[in-house]
């Protein structure tokens, strides 16, 4: 069973709104999942990504693989954070 961080889309037509979730990748895409480890809200601006980190780097460290899509997301998420601040 390969297990894949990835997207679930819910919210409305034309009004997006996904949860960072992880799945078994023979799953569908909203279909059942294992655990949500984060949100992605492509509608605010700036894009909101919330990420509970601990629990993605539990689920890596387990062997789940993340789409390429969720380490962009992860990859914006851990930018600011590393990145030091202006004065």
């Amino acid at each position: 069973m390969a297990v894949k961080i990835r997207l679930a889309r819910l919210g409305r037509t034309k009004k997006p709104f996904y949860r960072i979730v992880v799945a078994n990748s023979e799953s569908p895409r909203d279909g059942r999942f294992l655990a949500v480890v984060g949100t992605y809200d492509p509608l605010k601006n700036p894009a909101e990504v919330k990420v509970k980190q601990d629990l993605v780097d539990q689920w890596i460290a387990k062997g789940a693989l993340p789409t390429e899509t969720v380490k962009n997301l992860l990859a914006k998420v851990a930018a600011p954070a590393a990145a030091p601040a202006a004065e």
